[in-house]
């Protein structure tokens, strides 16, 4: 039989009777990103998803890392599917594992007997495996406490499955489960990480991006057009509508005081953001805010940006130090992106001395020198968008 893939299911086997929508909603994600990498085979059984080639051309190699970037899968790993016999499942494990057992010093053998008419038990199986293992191999040492090997068998209905140790996946929930958000993407580090969580919680994501030419260039709106498309493989397809701020900020400059320019900017940020989320169906807001990170992320002047908005601010990265969000950007490939040099326009008319405990009264006063809702809709009649596909 062919070389596959098996996919274990994560925390959506916790769910009750709407279980079945999550299956369905993974499923049809799966089958969506294996769209490139040739014609598979998607089932699901026993809380494990079955990836199966259809033909010899398949890209298994592709598929295997398209789908450690599906939200949804605690794990997986590229198996092997034989007859429901011992012989048939030990000449399959001296085959396939052939070059890992030859590289390893010690080994086990662990069985999971779901198909409970199969003739052995799991340590029966085992034992008689790991046997004729270490007589194909006799270099190897039996070490059940810390091997350097572990060789998993699944006996389950249609089929026996060998492979080696499983690897993590992407975890969270399915991608559309969770309803959709918009999020406001700088080309800094935070705000790309944050769109990962959430997406990571089933969220389908919208992008926002605010222009400021010519206080900002072209090349910092394509960096942050990079970093959407690092995102993509993990979030799935994604629209990043890009409003210019030029107008606004200038506004914010000539008619506020310095030290409520950022505070009142990011009060924009979020109307325009709302905007976007009536257009495209958004029940929430999403931010890369990080409490006590920068001055206009203390508690109080994110309340005074929460009181511009309607909708729900999630900001998944709040609680976080630096490290552990640059980890996370490492890992999923934005970091490197992130650092190159271009400004964005959080970083234009920056106050000298900014304001970190406003009060929202003082932050509405100051407003009322500004048309808020003419400066809003022609941002949002300016605005244009660019769809990003994996």
């Amino acid at each position: 039989m062919n070389e596959m893939i098996l996919l274990k299911l994560g925390e959506l086997v916790l769910k009750g009777l709407n279980r079945r929508s999550f299956e369905d909603k993974l499923l049809s994600n799966i089958r969506r990103r294996l769209k490139n990498f040739g014609a598979f085979s998607v089932t699901s059984k026993q809380s494990t998803i079955y990836v199966e080639p259809l033909s010899a051309d398949c890209d298994l190699e592709g598929a295997y890392d398209a789908c450690g970037k599906v939200f949804g899968i605690v794990s997986m790993v590229r198996a092997r599917a034989c007859e429901k016999d011992r012989d048939a499942i030990l000449a399959c494990a001296r085959e396939y594992l052939a070059p890992q057992l030859t590289a390893a010093k010690s080994f086990k053998v662990e069985s999971k007997r779901a198909d409970k008419t199969f003739p052995l038990g799991s340590i029966e199986l085992s034992q008689y495996v790991g046997g004729g293992l270490h007589e194909a191999f006799p270099h190897l040492k039996v070490d059940v406490h810390n091997p350097e090997l572990t060789v998993q068998l699944e006996v389950r209905e249609t089929a026996a499955y060998v492979h080696g140790p499983a690897r993590p996946g992407a975890g969270g929930l399915p991608i559309g489960m969770g309803g959709t958000a918009v999020s406001l993407l700088s080309g800094g580090i935070d705000s790309p990480v944050a769109s990962y969580l959430m997406a990571r919680r089933g969220v389908r994501l919208e992008m926002v991006h605010f222009y400021s030419p010519p206080y900002t260039s072209p090349q910092a709106l394509e960096k942050t057009l990079t970093l959407a498309r690092l995102l993509v493989p993990y979030c799935g397809r994604l629209v990043v509508h890009t409003v210019p701020f030029t107008e606004i900020q200038e506004s914010i400059r000539q008619n506020c005081p310095e030290d409520y320019f950022t505070l009142i900017m990011r009060r924009f940020m979020m109307r325009c953001a709302e905007r976007v989320a009536d257009r495209v169906g958004a029940r929430c807001l999403v931010t890369g805010e990080c409490l006590g990170q920068v001055a206009s992320q203390t508690v109080e002047a994110m309340a005074s940006t929460e009181d511009a908005a309607v909708r729900p601010i999630f900001r998944p990265v709040i609680a976080m130090d630096k490290e552990e969000i640059v980890r996370i950007a490492r890992r999923i490939g934005t970091f490197e992106t992130s650092i190159q040099p271009y400004e964005d326009c959080c970083t234009v008319f920056t106050p000298r001395h900014p304001r970190t405990h406003p009060e929202i009264a003082d932050v509405r006063h100051f407003e009322e020198a500004l048309d808020i809702e003419g400066l809003v809709n022609r941002a949002i009649e300016a605005s244009w968008y660019e769809v990003i596909r994996y």
